[in-house]
């Protein structure tokens, strides 16, 4: 098997992996929209960390909400906010003290939340669950 077979190979997977990414981004747009039309403001989208990443960073009034936004194109596989495991929230947790950090803010001190947000059925279907990460920090 040659380089170039290799190579042949290897492309059907990046394909797939960056429109894994596109629907994320597409995904987080709508949600980001839905949280705008509420009244929130857009701080940041994507922020990563060596420890995780945060999809939407908000303001609402004057707390910072730290957003996950999760999708499932199928009911067989759960509910999209299931996909959020306590491995999940802690890394959502550790990267949004750094992003704290970074901003000279902290998590002691700032008022902040921890929101997921649940896309179904094409995104037609919108749950918001507020303060969804609470007990774990």
């Amino acid at each position: 098997m040659g380089l170039f077979s290799r190579l042949k190979q290897a492309s059907p997977v990046t394909l797939h992996s960056n429109s894994k990414k596109q629907s994320g981004q597409h995904y987080e747009t709508l949600a980001m929209q839905h949280l705008q039309r509420q009244g929130l403001k857009l701080v940041t989208r994507n922020f990563r960390a060596k420890c995780g990443e945060i999809d939407l960073i908000m303001r609402d009034n004057a707390t910072i909400v730290f957003i996950e936004v999760k999708y499932r194109q199928h009911a067989k596989y759960g509910h999209a906010a299931e996909a959020v495991t306590a491995t999940k929230a802690r890394r959502v947790i550790k990267t949004a003290q750094l992003w704290l950090m970074k901003n000279n803010l902290s998590l002691h001190s700032t008022d902040i939340r921890f929101d997921v947000v649940a896309l179904h059925q094409q995104g037609q279907q919108l749950e918001w669950y507020k303060s969804a990460l609470t007990d774990t920090y």
